[in-house]
């Protein structure tokens, strides 16, 4: 049984037949290419919706009295734990996988948590509250797991299909799916749960995973010679500028050469401390408004959607403007746009209440986070990196950015419980020291990819 189940998730064999390399395979390649980018892009932003129920249906829980902050915040960081955890682990598991089962198999066991937690909402007042508490945070671990295998799957799948010169533009066209899929939660959820409550948001998210799951099965497609076509390095023509006398080394071989790779460590370091900042908002960024100033949850919604909306113009625009100004060196663009990253931040958490400047800052916060999403989530670790070796430094800075993540909520939470003051029988949440250990952990983002800039860049491989 395990071993057809084993068999059943490895990579596709070449097809029996193969076609020649001609005009018409050329045609047929560039065909499944957009396929396999569109599977990726629209069905990893439906994992997105998913993994971001929670984050809006805080304030409803919260007063309804089932949980506190600090209780939200270890329900948070159990999905991101295991989604830290799962994206090391089936990131190097994905190297040698069939993307399109594995990818649709990760977003249906996502789908399943969200529709079980919706039907625990309504078993209030029937379990204790430490028992809901902890079966929610063990289906939004399962859940979490899950989310796992999407990004290394969909970045496989660019891998195995496009041809270095333009993996840059196209990652970074595939990483809009990051905040179209935070949009969609953000506004469509948040429209289920203000009409009908927040049970039906979990179940809203369900459905859009199960239609995800029909998109990936539909066009996403495995490898090149599984569809009878010639490997991508010939149809694109690189096998002819390497080396052709060079031994061909194992994908595990790659895999630990990615592990002794410094700048990948790097550069997971320095994912972890954005990683933080991007979930201070989205994980915190409602019920603050909220809280702070007065907002109600649609105001807040449509406001904290406004920065997912606007990530997009970030995420497709800063591959191809890197690989087109900056020859593939993704460096001092991230840089640049971790600096405009904590100066949105500081705008959003001490720019006061007018809506003017909260928009504004949203908007800067989006545009930056979507370009370092693409950068410093995924994209520079996978230049330094051999194509087979895609998923493990998907794995190593999924690990790092999804730990810190999850910690973020654990320690915001007891920042924000150990604030509350009672006024006129009414909590009152103080974001003070929440908002400074945010700050901080955008600051030292951008700085430690200071040195890099020093460091002599080692080219695509």
């Amino acid at each position: 049984m395990f071993k057809r189940l084993l068999n059943f998730f490895r990579v596709s064999q070449p097809a029996a037949v193969q076609l020649p390399h001609d005009e018409n395979t050329d045609a047929l390649y560039k065909r499944l290419r957009w396929q396999v980018f569109l599977a990726g892009t629209i069905g990893y932003s439906l994992f997105y919706v998913c993994r971001t129920t929670l984050n809006v249906v805080k304030k409803p829980m919260l007063d309804a009295g089932l949980v506190d902050a600090s209780q939200l915040g270890v329900v948070g960081s159990a999905l991101l734990f295991a989604y830290a955890g799962g994206k090391f682990f089936n990131g190097f598991i994905a190297d040698h996988s069939n993307i399109k089962r594995f990818m649709a198999t990760g977003l249906a066991l996502s789908a399943c948590a969200n529709l079980v937690m919706g039907v625990m909402g309504f078993t209030t007042g029937v379990i204790s509250a430490g028992a809901f508490t902890a079966v929610f945070a063990t289906m939004w671990a399962i859940s979490g797991w899950g989310q796992s295998v999407g990004s290394p799957c969909a970045v496989i799948g660019l891998s195995r299909w496009y041809p270095l010169k333009k993996r840059g533009t196209f990652y970074g066209f595939f990483s809009l799916s990051h905040n179209l899929g935070e949009f969609l939660s953000f506004v469509l959820v948040g429209l289920i749960v203000s009409a009908v409550g927040w049970q039906w948001g979990f179940w809203g998210a369900a459905l859009a995973g199960v239609l995800g799951v029909v998109v990936i099965i539909w066009l996403m497609h495995d490898t090149p010679e599984s569809q009878k076509l010639p490997p991508v390095e010939v149809l694109t023509g690189e096998a002819a500028q390497q080396n052709a006398s060079a031994p061909a080394e194992s994908t595990a071989s790659l895999q630990r050469l990615a592990l002794r790779t410094p700048g990948v460590w790097i550069l997971a370091a320095s994912s972890a401390f954005m990683y933080m900042a991007r979930y201070a908002v989205n994980s915190w960024g409602v019920l603050f408004l909220q809280e702070t100033k007065d907002y109600s949850l649609v105001e807040s919604t449509n406001l904290i959607s406004v920065n997912a909306l606007l990530g997009i113009f970030g995420t497709v625009l800063s591959g191809w403007f890197s690989d087109k100004f900056f020859r593939g060196d993704r460096r001092l663009p991230a840089i640049i746009f971790g600096v405009c990253n904590t100066v949105s931040l500081i705008l959003f958490l001490y720019g006061g209440n007018g809506i003017v400047v909260n928009v504004i800052s949203m908007i800067l916060f989006g545009i930056s986070i979507g370009v370092l999403i693409c950068f410093l989530g995924g994209l520079m670790a996978v230049d330094l990196v051999p194509r087979k070796a895609t998923g493990a430094a998907m794995g190593v800075v999924g690990l790092a950015s999804y730990i810190a993540a999850g910690c973020q909520d654990i320690i915001s939470g007891k920042l924000i419980d150990a604030r509350i003051t009672i006024v006129e029988g009414v909590k009152v949440y103080d974001f003070s020291h929440a908002s400074a250990f945010w700050v901080i952990a955008s600051t030292l983002s951008f700085l430690l990819i200071v040195p890099l800039l020093f460091s002599k860049k080692k080219p695509n491989t």
